[in-house]
Formats: structure tokens, C-alpha cells, sequence
């Protein structure tokens, strides 16, 4: 039935018959209070019944526009739950096998070349006139090494012979100089008067200038004994000594001479 039907308000008798029924009820009720005190043996409590009027007939329904539907609630919406971090799951790294090296085959050898053998030349034939033109060759090439062999050999012993002549003559011309400087010496110590008080082995140096006869032209002291009186004693022998030995040979002759006197040589 639709919704005005059912608001529809009830007919006058429904309310007598509402009456009627409260009225029958309140006579059972007061009915039971009355038997249940008198069928206790102790002395009936006062019992107090408050009778009030039936309460007035309900109001007629207010026809009201349906309400809308009630909002579907929707369920609160569950929390998420917090995200669990999966352990990182770290993979075992598996080293890989290392690949085994690649046997290359060996390369095959290569084959030797074949050595052509040569056939040996044929020599050719001597030729008479040709082998003796080639005879005298070697043959004046032989005398020409040993004639420069001769010439070196002879060049070398005239070096040698004449080295040793210099050497001789050096040799001798020393020993002849030797010779001479020690007979001016001589004859220089026959003259000086050396001083009484000189004592030790004092040395004195003269540059002595000569003519070629011997004759002193001048004395010149160069260096000094130390004594004074040593070295005018020496000088004045020197010019006493005049002409002085000559050397032999007279090659050896120097027109200055350098000498070197010790009272104890």
C-alpha cells in the first residue's frame, strides 16, 4: 500500500474499545492486591494504588514526507599496516669459472726447402802465358816487400844508433861539463881566505861573466850564504881565480856560468 493509506487516521471505536480495556485491567490489578494481602498470615501492609485517569487519545499521526534513507556509513577504512622492509638478500656472487685457455694447435712445420745442390764449376783451363804473366807478378810484388822491410829495418837501426849517440854525447858533454865547473871550483878554493869564525856548510850562488879566454869580466852574487863575510871572501876569490880553466872540448864553453861554492865541497 503506498504511505497516505497507511497514515490514514483510525475510526471513533477503536478509541471506546481502548477505554473499555484500560478499565478491565485496573479491576484485575487491584483484584490480585487484594487476595495476595489477605492470603498472608501477618497483617496486611497498606497498600497504596494510585488510580489516575486514562491518559487522553493519541493525536492524530502527522502525515510526514518520508525521510531519505539514512547515509550509508561506510566503514572506517582499516590503517595500512606499516610496511615490513624486507631484508635485502644479498646474492652470493659465484665467481665464474675462469675459462680454460684455448690449446691453439701447435702450427705444423713448415718443411725445409729443398738446398738445390749446385753442380761445382767446371775450372777452366790454365792458360800457360796467363800463369806466368801472374808468376812474375808475385814475384816482383814479393821483392818490393822485402826491399821496404830492408828500408825500415835500416831506418830504425840508424834512429836507434842515433838516440844512443845523443845519449852518449850527453853523457860525455855532462861529464866534461862536470869535469870543468869542478876545475873552477878548484881553482876558485886555492884563492879564497875564508872567515875564522864560519860555522856549518853555508852556500853562496854567483853569475860569473867570461871572455873566451877565461878572463872574468864582472861577478854578480845571486844568492846570499847568509854570511856576510863568506860571501866577499868567495867573491874575491873568484876574481883572483882569473882566467878561469877552459873547458874540454872548447864546445862546451858558456860565456855566463852559474857556480855554486861550499867551504866543505
Amino acid at each position: 500500500m503506498s504511505a497516505l493509506a497507511y497514515f490514514r487516521p483510525r475510526p471513533d471505536y477503536a478509541l471506546g474499545r481502548s477505554f473499555l480495556l484500560a478499565f478491565a485491567v485496573h479491576l484485575v490489578l487491584i483484584a490480585v492486591m487484594f487476595l495476595g494481602v489477605r492470603w498472608q498470615s501477618h497483617p496486611a501492609e497498606s497498600v497504596t494504588v494510585e488510580l489516575w485517569d486514562p491518559p487522553p487519545p493519541p493525536p492524530a499521526p502527522v502525515v510526514e514526507a518520508p525521510k531519505p534513507p539514512p547515509p550509508k556509513v561506510e566503514p572506517p577504512k582499516p590503517e595500512p599496516e606499516p610496511e615490513v622492509k624486507k631484508p635485502e638478500i644479498v646474492e652470493k656472487v659465484v665467481p665464474k669459472p675462469k675459462p680454460e685457455p684455448k690449446v691453439e694447435p701447435k702450427p705444423k712445420p713448415k718443411p725445409e726447402p729443398k738446398v738445390e745442390v749446385k753442380p761445382k764449376p767446371v775450372p777452366p783451363k790454365e792458360d800457360p802465358f796467363q800463369k806466368r804473366i801472374m808468376q812474375e807478378q808475385l814475384a816482383m810484388e814479393q821483392r818490393q816487400l822485402a826491399e821496404e822491410r830492408r828500408r825500415i829495418e835500416a831506418e830504425r837501426a840508424k834512429a836507434e844508433s842515433e838516440r844512443l849517440a845523443r845519449e852518449l854525447a850527453a853523457s860525455a858533454r855532462n861529464k866534461a861539463l862536470n869535469d870543468y865547473v869542478a876545475r873552477i871550483r878548484a881553482k876558485v878554493k886555492r884563492n879564497w881566505i875564508l872567515p875564522q869564525e864560519l860555522q856549518g856548510d853555508p852556500e853562496a850562488i854567483f853569475n860569473v861573466v867570461q871572455l873566451p879566454t877565461g878572463e872574468v869580466i864582472s861577478v854578480k852574487l845571486a844568492k846570499s850564504s847568509g854570511n856576510a863575510a863568506y860571501d866577499a871572501a868567495v867573491e874575491r876569490a873568484i876574481l883572483k881565480s882569473s882566467p878561469l880553466p877552459l873547458p874540454e872540448p872548447r864546445s862546451l864553453f858558456d860565456r855566463e856560468l852559474k857556480l855554486t861554492f861550499r867551504p866543505r865541497d
